[in-house]
């Protein structure tokens, strides 16, 4: 009798009978299995017992199985195929798809751009100012941001706006989600930020102010504050995500905060132009390539030449506007006024990639303008890079003024390709700029004796960082005599109405941590970006103080750590002594605190008016806010007690800070964890960036009528928002 077909029986060829039924189960129930490899023993199980294998779009692939467009096999996923299938039974090994491109990603092209700049971010012609979505890279030098790669370009298309407008979570106030760190859970909120809210106040604020299409001092100010200030927000939520499951970064704070403000038009001087940009003094400093864009100083964001197409007689020919000389390709800085300046294209640039294929550069594009301009003579704006001393692998960009070019050859790099050479010589009679800062280099390296050094440094030693002390102007030997110190001192404690603890972040303060109380007390924010930089001003910045576990070097204790730039004291023309940095400062940098000692509201009454006017300072004192961005305190400091600090005998540098009706530098009330004692502090960090050498103020406020003791000084700030008197 013929046997029975049974579930793991498999028939001869040729034998199988039709008519039967078979007893077989559902192809679903089938187990997979991949053709076997001769020398793999993986593959040579029984077919009931065969693991269960899953190979991703990329590979790795079995013998018999082929990848499919647009998928290719990776150097990586052609290794051996028993390292890639080191998996369980019935596991399927998740691969990574290293190389392979999504379907979904592939766009339809743009239309036609022939004519237009391949590095332009702005305007699908050469003076055209709408923005476009790709960007080509050319003469590109990277700016990181301490602790952040930041480049001086877009490395990728320009982020779209309206996928990138809010940050943080959509419904609530706040999100919580847990992560861990060393074993703990910790509770992480994500405050809800409205980026909308945020472009729109300033969009509001911008277009009903400044409705001209040139710009001015104030709108070219106005609008880099702002942008600043929204990027420094965008970090700050940005930052909370770090380490969170599930929640993704989405990208670099200075290309966001550009794309909104640009594609808004918050931006001054749209329409491109030879020579001076209204609104922009020369030796001004930027640390974004995206600002000199807003403001109109250089229109692409990344390529290194500016051109426009200018009509003639018989023709239109491209003429160059601006260059940015920042390192990335053979430029020859030579003195202060001279400028050996590099074409783009080819292969010059210095990416010591040795692998590259030899190419010479063209006469196009940019390198063309610049040929252009060196027969029809016109001027050409220059803007340098510099190394940023608060971070060693970021750039400063200065605004040098005017150069004409004044002749062009072509030479061999160092890849061996031909390289377009052009020689800038600066216009006469502008404002220093570059050889101030080749000045301040001379300075600290060499020790070059500087004009006028009266101290190499008025601390004594008190501050971490020298601070030189030189009167250029009249010879005198200095201020009258006090004792320096780098604090403030209180001759008795104050209490404390509410008692605090601090807070337990050994490691330090998070900024994703919402259980640290110090970060609660700040409005669920770390009030300072990775690189020390305050985000916004405050009523009261709550800080860690003596009574936190935190280390020194915690992000929320930047106002004790002491000098971070190098400052010097100076002889005004007009004002007596002042105060200026040798280094360039960034918007939201912290410079000092006012030291002194603290004394009781009666205290100053007792100290005679000259005292009184020339070195103390009273935090009961108003200003005007400088918060522009929604969130942004828009209240007048909130001093938990009156504080008036005495300067006269014993302080610091701050006491030498003039008076400015248009300040550049704001002060924030400071409150210190410390226990049950009030430990309240007077800061003062940059409202803008602020260049070298340039004198830094900030107003010194309105007294109550009430106050017996006030008394108007005449002013010579110089603004055109001048009071006249400030007290």
């Amino acid at each position: 009798m013929e046997s029975s077909l049974g579930q793991d029986s498999i028939p001869g060829f040729g034998s199988f009978d039709k008519s039967r039924v078979l007893d077989i189960r559902p192809l679903r129930r089938l187990v997979p299995v991949f053709p076997s490899a001769s020398n793999n023993s993986s593959f040579s199980t029984p077919l009931g017992a065969a693991s269960f294998v899953c190979a991703s779009p990329a590979g790795p692939f079995p013998p018999g199985v082929a990848p499919f467009f647009p998928f290719f096999i990776s150097s990586e996923s052609q290794r051996p195929l028993e390292q890639n299938l080191q998996t369980p039974s019935g596991v399927c090994r998740e691969n990574p798809i290293s190389n392979a491109i999504p379907i979904n990603s592939f766009t339809t092209p743009p239309p036609s751009t022939a004519g237009v700049t391949p590095n332009q971010y702005t305007g699908t012609s050469n003076g055209d100012t709408t923005p476009l979505r790709r960007i080509t890279r050319s003469r590109v030098q990277p700016q990181p941001e301490s602790g952040v790669t930041e480049d001086d370009g877009f490395s990728m298309s320009v982020i779209d706006a309206e996928k990138t407008r809010k940050v943080g979570r959509p419904k609530g106030k706040f999100q919580s989600q847990k992560r861990t760190r060393g074993g703990q859970d910790i509770n992480v909120a994500l405050p809800d930020v409205d980026i909308d809210a945020i472009v729109d106040n300033v969009h509001t604020s911008f277009t009903n102010t400044f409705s001209q299409t040139d710009g001015d001092k104030e709108s070219v100010g106005y609008a880099l504050i702002c942008y600043d200030l929204l990027r420094r927000r965008i970090s700050q939520t940005e930052e909370m995500k770090e380490g969170i499951p599930g929640v993704s970064k989405t990208g670099r704070s200075d290309l966001r905060a550009g794309t909104l403000f640009m594609n808004k038009g918050i931006r001054t001087n749209s329409k491109k132009r030879i020579g001076p940009v209204p609104g922009v003094d020369v030796g001004d400093i930027f640390f974004f390539r995206m600002e000199l864009c807003l403001v109109g100083l250089h229109a692409p964001t990344m390529g290194g030449i500016d051109y426009m197409g200018v009509k003639n007689s018989s023709d239109e020919e491209p003429l160059a506007l601006s260059i940015v000389s920042s390192g990335g390709y053979e430029d020859y800085v030579q003195g202060g006024n001279e400028l050996i300046y590099s074409g783009q294209g080819g292969n010059a640039s210095n990416d010591n990639r040795k692998d590259k294929e030899i190419k010479d550069q063209k006469l196009e594009r940019g390198n063309l303008a610049l040929e252009k301009s060196l027969h029809r003579g016109n001027d050409v704006r220059v803007i340098r890079g510099v190394k940023d001393v608060s971070n060693p692998t970021g750039k400063v960009y200065v605004y040098d003024g005017l150069y004409k070019i004044h002749e062009s050859w072509v030479d061999k790099g160092k890849s061996g390709g031909n390289v377009f050479k052009y020689r800038l010589v600066r216009l006469p009679g502008q404002p220093e700029a570059f050889t101030v800062w080749k000045s301040i280099e001379q300075w600290k390296e060499t020790k070059t004796t500087r004009v006028g050094l009266i101290l190499p440094d008025l601390t004594s030693g008190a501050e971490n960082i020298p601070v030189s002390l030189v009167d250029d102007v009249d010879g005198e030997k200095g201020p009258a005599h006090f004792t320096y110190i780098p604090s403030l001192k209180y001759s008795k404690p104050v209490n404390r109405t509410e008692p605090t603890a601090g807070c337990n972040c050994t490691g330090g303060c998070l900024p994703s941590n919402s259980n640290c109380p110090c970060i609660k007390k700040n409005g669920g924010y770390l009030p300072y970006t990775a690189n020390g930089l305050l985000v916004n001003q405050k009523s009261l910045l709550h800080e860690c103080g003596p009574s936190c576990k935190c280390p020194p070097n915690c992000r929320n204790r930047v106002s004790q750590g002491g000098l971070k730039i190098r400052l010097e004291v100076f002889k005004t023309k007009d004002k007596g002594w002042g105060l200026r940095s040798w280094d360039p400062i960034r918007a939201g940098a912290f410079l000092c605190e006012y030291a002194g000692e603290a004394l009781n509201v009666s205290g100053i009454e007792k100290l005679g008016d000259d005292c009184a006017d020339d070195y103390s300072f009273d935090a009961n004192r108003t200003c005007q806010p400088l918060g522009v961005l929604p969130g942004d305190s828009n209240e007048t400091p909130n001093v938990p007690f009156p504080l008036l600090i005495n300067a006269n005998t014993a302080g610091n540098v701050a006491r030498f800070m003039n008076h400015s009706c248009s300040p550049n530098v704001f002060w924030q009330p400071v409150l210190r964890e410390n226990k049950n004692e009030s430990d309240l502090h007077i800061a003062f960090y940059a409202v803008g960036h602020i260049p070298p050498m340039t004198e830094l103020t900030y107003d010194y406020g309105m007294l109550p009528h009430e106050k017996a003791y006030q008394r108007k000084k005449i002013c010579l700030c110089g603004s055109i928002k001048c009071r006249s008197f400030f007290y």
